[in-house]
Order: C-alpha cells, then structure tokens, then sequence
C-alpha cells in the first residue's frame, strides 16, 4: 500500500512550559500520528490486527462530552487505486466550515468486506495530520463496533488518533427492526443478542443510518450527535461536505490523467 509520506516528530511533553496550551492538543496529535505502525498488506495480517486492537476500544463517555468542533473524514477512490481522503471541521454549534484537509494516495489492498479501513486509513491519516486544529470529535462514513471483529473503521481512526469517533454506515452490519417514521426515532442494531448500534431516523420518512461506537464514546451521546449534525438532510454534514469535497479531488485528478 503507497501512502503520503509524513516526517517524523518529536515527542512533546503536554506539561512543558514551552507549549503553548492552544497547541497542545494538536501538537500530542500529531505525534500519535507519527508513531502509527506500517499497516498490513494481506487480508490475514489485517484481520488479526483487529482482533488485536478491538479490546482497546471505549464504548463510553470518559468524562462529560462537550464537543465544540467536529470532524467529517470520507475517501473516494477508483479502479487504478487512486485514493483521496478528505477531512471537513465543522463548529457544532453554527455548523460553519472551520478547517479543511486533503491526501491523495494510492491503495494495492484488496477490496475485502470487513477490511475497508485498511484501503482509507493511509490518505485519511494523512488528512488528518494537515489539518490546522485538532477537533473534538470524528465522524467517520462506515462502522464502528457494527462489525464482524467489532473494529471497524471509526475503531481504528479512534484509536490510533485518541479521540472519540463514531461511524454511520449507510448499510447494517447485523439485525434491527425499522424504526418509527418520525425524526429522531431509533431501533437497536443486534448481532447474537448484543447491542452493536442503533438505526437512527435523521429525516422523516426517509431511510435511517446506521449509527455505532468508534471509541470514547456511548451510544446514547454518539446518536444525539449524529441527529444534531442531521437538521436537513440523511447524512450528517460532516459526512456529506468531506464526501463531496473528495469526490470532487478524485474526479479533478482523474480529469487530469
């Protein structure tokens, strides 16, 4: 798997009196970024690093969520395996675009059900790591613990990154009765009896998303934020402005040849 290559950084201490405190957050980001490890290049190798790093995740609140900026990560590729990863920050409250990050790349790893992370997660983390400011929350297009090893994409994003994530599929991954047609209206999502999601209602009458844990976060606060980043239409703003804007890239780089 190509990948944007990123330097390496050195470690920054959060208490050191030489970092400003606005910078901290993003500086401590920005060094787990670095510290990634090579990802696997087989389907085999990819599902044991789930299995490994699927009891690392939080399904909870760790303290009360007061989430000020949100991000929207999605990436559009084509059949060459061309890949561009967009990152869309939004202020929760106004829903104004803050800040925004692009990575092109390419991907060899095959298109396998239950692997998609690991065709997204070079350009995405490479986004991520362009951006500005360090938001407070990622939304993720795809699963979180909805999903065959419980670590789906919004999982892996998670835990590399150490912010709360959360992930709406378009699809389920499991069994859940339809929710009632009014807005906001949900149904648990069930795999052999276990609670791994919810189908959330965003708009009436129109077909729900499909909302689960990525890390640091509950259920419950992971849908009233799905729902008030929904006002208008299915998905959720950040999704629909970092989709938008990547599709908009890939097809400019294809145009281009």
């Amino acid at each position: 798997m190509d990948e944007p290559k990123t330097g390496k950084h050195p470690r920054v201490q959060e208490d050191s009196p030489d970092v400003h405190p606005a910078t901290t957050c993003r500086a401590a980001l920005t060094v787990r970024l670095a510290m990634t490890p090579e990802l696997p290049a087989d389907p085999e190798a990819a599902e044991a690093l789930q299995e490994r790093l699927r009891d690392s995740v939080l399904a909870h609140d760790p303290r009360p969520p007061r989430f000020r900026t949100v991000a929207g990560l999605d990436s559009a590729y084509d059949e060459s395996g061309a890949v561009v990863a967009a990152v869309v920050v939004l202020d929760i409250d106004t829903m104004k675009t803050v800040d925004t990050a692009v990575a092109h790349g390419t991907t060899r790893f095959p298109y396998v059900p239950g692997l998609l992370a690991f065709r997204e997660l070079p350009t995405t983390l490479a986004a991520l790591e362009r951006l500005g400011t360090t938001p407070d929350l990622l939304v993720c297009d795809g699963q979180g613990i909805a999903h065959p090893r419980r670590f789906g994409l919004a999982c892996h994003l998670g835990v590399l990154t150490g912010l709360p994530s959360i992930g709406v599929a378009k699809t389920v991954w499991g069994e859940c009765d339809e929710p009632h047609a009014a807005r906001g209206s949900v149904s648990d999502i069930t795999v052999d009896a276990e609670v791994v999601g919810r189908a959330l209602r965003t708009q009436a009458g129109i077909k729900p998303v499909y909302v689960s844990v990525g890390h640091r976060i509950s259920l419950d606060t992971a849908c009233a934020q799905v729902l008030a980043l929904a006002p208008t239409y299915r998905q959720p703003e950040t999704t629909r402005r970092a989709d938008q804007l990547c599709r908009t890239l890939l097809r400019d780089t294809v145009a281009r040849g």
